[in-house]
């Protein structure tokens, strides 16, 4: 099998409902545009992958992907992921192109099996348990009403983005726990918006409502605060989200005692490739590697590998709330059953919407 042509499309997608994030941070504009890459082998199967930037899609497509996979076998993925990181080296890929290729090469692979790609990864289930994970909303009432209505829809699990302020984030976070009760599982993020300091104030508030983990208080440059972090704590502190290095610097967390549970996902970790790396790094210390949302393909890698806990699924809006994956009734998500990732385009359609391809 050969790769004989690479495409990709930049595609705007309509957000009906905007939304934001805390004080600092911009809007939730990422997703009003979509980047696809398609790859076509000469047997007439083809891997698709999905990022986050449109015009970067095409951009890196037709400066070094092209070249990089053209005549190539795309079923040699750990060497062309190895390849990928060379090109790194001189390119500093934006952090979501790493593993995009790679993606689309793991689709190719489980639809030349006849498999779903997470029975191709080994299969540890078929099905994953969803935390809606919240926008941030302007009061403490907004947010026990979206925790309301996601535990209508059958959620079990919620996700706080706060406002910034450790001490009115502490607030809500305790408001909210005594709003669902003791039996619902509750995690926090704080979007990397603190110091050492504040982070262990805010941390000590969730140990005291008994949150379920802790997750990227401060930036990821300093794995030696984080350790600071931890050892003030008894919360599982869930890092290594943005940093980049995929499981090279994963594994400087964990053995420097700076995280208890690690980020994995296809999306920032290098495709399915490097997230593999990181969860079975993880495993054989014992910790969770916990998938940073997405679409598809990390459902796929959810049910793929053994410890993950929950699936992430982005809330926002008050009502009705758009949610960005179908959840069933009980609160999970089944992975797609069709051959590879999951994912079906309308390339014609997508030939005529596209802004920018090559």
């Amino acid at each position: 099998m050969k790769i004989i042509d690479v495409k990709a499309y930049a595609v705007k997608q309509e957000v009906s409902i905007p939304f934001k994030w805390r004080k600092g941070l911009p809007q939730g504009s990422h997703l009003n545009e979509m980047g696809i890459l398609r790859v076509i082998t000469d047997e007439g199967i083809e891997g698709v992958a999905v990022a986050q930037r449109g015009l970067m899609t095409v951009d890196y497509t037709q400066r070094r992907l092209k070249d990089l996979l053209i005549g190539k076998d795309p079923l040699l993925k750990e060497r062309l992921w190895h390849e990928m990181w060379e090109l790194d080296r001189a390119e500093e890929f934006q952090i979501y192109y790493m593993g995009l290729p790679d993606v689309a090469l793991w689709d190719i692979t489980a639809k030349k099996a006849g498999m779903p790609l997470y029975q191709l990864l080994g299969g540890s289930r078929d099905r994953v348990q969803a935390y809606a994970s919240t926008v941030t909303y302007d009061t403490t009432d907004e947010y026990l009403r979206v925790a309301d209505y996601c535990l209508e829809k059958g959620y079990r699990a919620i996700k706080l983005h706060a406002w910034g302020d450790a001490r009115a984030d502490a607030k809500l976070c305790q408001a909210l726990r005594k709003h669902v009760g003791d039996d619902i599982c509750l995690m926090y993020d704080g979007s990397a918006g603190f110091d050492l300091q504040d982070s262990i104030y805010l941390g000590k508030a969730l140990e005291q409502a008994d949150y379920y983990w802790y997750e990227e208080p401060m930036r990821e440059f300093s794995i030696w605060n984080y350790k600071k972090l931890c050892d003030e704590l008894t919360i599982p502190v869930l890092a290594a989200e943005t940093s980049d290095g995929c499981h090279y610097n994963a594994a400087d967390f964990i053995v420097h005692g700076a995280c208890d549970r690690i980020r994995t996902g296809t999306v920032l970790k290098g495709g399915i490739t490097g997230s593999l790396r990181i969860a079975h790094l993880a495993d054989s210390f014992g910790m969770k590697a916990e998938i940073h949302g997405g679409d598809q393909v990390n459902v796929q890698l959810a049910c793929g590998i053994g410890n993950n806990t929950f699936f992430e699924v982005l809330a926002w809006g008050t009502g009705p709330i758009g949610f960005g994956y179908p959840v069933e009734e009980d609160g999970f998500i089944t992975a797609p059953q069709v051959p590879g990732i999951g994912y079906s385009f309308d390339w014609e359609e997508i030939e005529r919407k596209a802004y920018a391809k090559v």
